[in-house]
C-alpha cells in the first residue's frame, strides 16, 4: 500500500524502521540451512550466528552473553521474569506495561509523581512488610512519557533483603546506556524492534546473581534451548537481525541524545501556540526521543486522524491494544483526569527524523488547534 506525502514517522516508540544492517544481517541468516541445535557443520554455522548475536545484545546493557534469553518480543521477557516468583507477590509501578501489570493487582501498585516518577518514598515504606522472594518490576524508561525511572536507587533500596528486581527496558535499551552491573536489576526485558531490529524477536537479561536465589521457570518446555530457559528452535533470522541492531544502537549511543533538541524544538513551538499546553512528564529526566502533549477538549483519536490524513503518523500512548484508543493508564496514575488522559498524543523521533519533519508537524498541529479552537471553547 502506498504511503500518504508527505509520510512523516513519528511513532519510534511504537516500533523503529529496520536498520540497514538488521535486514543485512537477517538476509545473510536466511542462508543458513542448519539447526543451531545439530552438531554437524550446518548445524555449528548456525549456532555460530546465534551465539555472535547473543554477544552483540549482552554488549549493549554491559551483560554477559549466557545470561541473555532470546524469547519473540518484549512481552514474552515479561512474562518469564515474573514467572519467576510464580506464587509470589510482584510488585510493580502503576505505569508498567500490561505484561507487568496483569501480575500485580492495583494493590500492589507503586504509585508515581506528577512527573511520572515511580515515588521512592512509597516503595521505602512498603520494603518491611515485602517476603524475600518478592519481585519488584519498574520500567526503566516509560514508553508513553520518556520519563527515566530511578533504578539505580530502586535497586540499593532492595539490596540485601532478597527481594528480586526486574525491570522493563524496552524503550531504554539504544537511548541511554544501560549496565547490568551493580547496581542495577536482577532481570531486564529488551524488545529488537524498539531498536531497529525485526520484530517478534527480544531477550529477557539476567544479572550475575538473582536476589533470593530464584530460579527462572521457563514458560516454554520441551527442549534443551537457550540453556533450559526457553524450548523451541531459536528464531536465528530474527535474532541475527537483533544483534546487528543492538551493535548499531551502541555504536549510535553517543549522538543519540541530540534529538532532545528536536523534541524541544517542538515543546517549545506548541507552548507559543497555546501557553497553558500541558506536557506530561517535561519536568521528569527523559530520553530525548520522547513527548506526550494534550489537545485540550479534543480527543486523541480525532487528533490522530487529521494528524494521519497529512501523512504523520504519532500515537495515543502505547500501541499494544489491537488499535484501540483508549485512556492512558500511565497518564491516570500521574493524577490526570480521564478526560485529559483521553486528549494525549505521543511523538516519538528517531535518528532517521528531521527537523524539516518537526516542522512540518507543528504546522499540522498549529492547523489543527487553531481550526478546533474555533469550534470548541475547550480547546482554546
Amino acid at each position: 500500500m502506498a504511503q500518504p506525502e508527505p509520510s512523516i514517522y513519528l511513532d519510534y516508540n511504537a516500533s523503529a524502521p529496520l536498520r540497514p544492517e538488521a535486514r543485512a544481517a537477517m538476509e545473510a541468516a536466511l542462508g543458513l540451512a542448519g539447526n543451531p541445535s545439530s552438531v554437524h557443520g550446518f548445524g555449528r554455522a548456525a549456532r555460530e550466528c546465534l551465539e555472535a548475536a547473543r554477544e552483540k545484545v549482552a554488549a549493549l546493557v554491559n551483560a554477559r552473553p549466557e545470561n541473555v534469553i532470546f524469547t519473540s518480543g518484549g512481552t514474552e521477557a515479561n512474562n518469564l521474569a515474573l514467572a519467576s516468583v510464580a506464587g509470589r507477590p510482584v510488585i510493580a509501578s502503576a505505569i508498567e506495561h500490561d505484561s507487568v501489570l496483569q501480575s500485580a493487582p492495583p494493590d500492589r501498585r507503586l504509585s508515581v509523581t506528577r512527573a511520572g516518577i515511580v515515588d521512592l518514598a512509597a516503595l521505602e515504606r512498603r520494603l518491611d512488610g515485602l517476603a524475600p522472594g518478592t519481585l519488584v518490576s519498574v520500567m526503566w524508561v516509560n514508553n508513553e512519557t520518556g520519563a527515566i525511572q530511578p533504578v539505580e536507587d530502586i535497586a540499593r533500596l532492595l539490596e540485601g533483603r532478597g527481594i528480586g528486581f526486574h525491570s522493563d527496558a524496552v524503550q531504554a535499551a539504544g537511548r541511554i546506556a544501560l549496565d547490568m552491573a551493580p547496581p542495577g536489576p536482577d532481570m531486564i526485558s529488551l524488545s529488537a524492534h524498539k531498536i531497529g531490529g525485526p520484530t517478534g524477536v527480544g531477550a529477557l537479561v539476567l544479572g550475575d546473581s538473582v536476589a533470593g536465589g530464584t530460579e527462572l521457570a521457563p514458560l516454554l518446555r520441551g527442549g534443551g534451548q537457550e540453556r533450559g530457559r526457553r524450548a523451541g528452535t531459536e528464531n536465528i533470522v530474527g535474532i541475527a537481525g537483533f544483534g546487528a541492531a543492538a551493535a548499531a544502537a551502541r555504536r549510535d549511543l553517543a549522538t543519540y541524545g541530540a534529538l532532545a533538541d528536536l523534541r524541544d524544538s517542538i515543546e517549545a513551538a506548541l507552548r507559543a501556540t497555546c501557553p497553558e499546553i500541558e506536557l506530561p512528564g517535561q519536568t521528569a529526566p527523559r530520553v530525548a526521543n520522547t513527548l506526550n502533549v494534550m489537545m485540550a477538549g479534543v480527543r486523541a483519536e480525532t487528533q490522530l486522524m487529521a494528524l494521519d490524513l497529512k501523512g504523520i503518523a504519532v500515537s495515543a500512548g502505547a500501541a499494544c491494544s489491537s488499535g484501540k484508543v483508549q485512556p492512558s493508564h500511565v497518564l491516570r496514575a500521574m493524577g490526570y483526569g480521564e478526560n485529559e488522559a483521553a486528549t494525549a498524543l505521543r511523538v516519538s523521533l528517531g535518528p532517521e527524523t528531521r527537523a524539516a519533519e518537526v516542522d512540518l508537524f507543528v504546522e499540522a498541529w498549529r492547523g489543527l488547534f487553531r481550526r478546533l479552537a474555533q469550534t470548541n471553547p475547550a480547546a482554546a
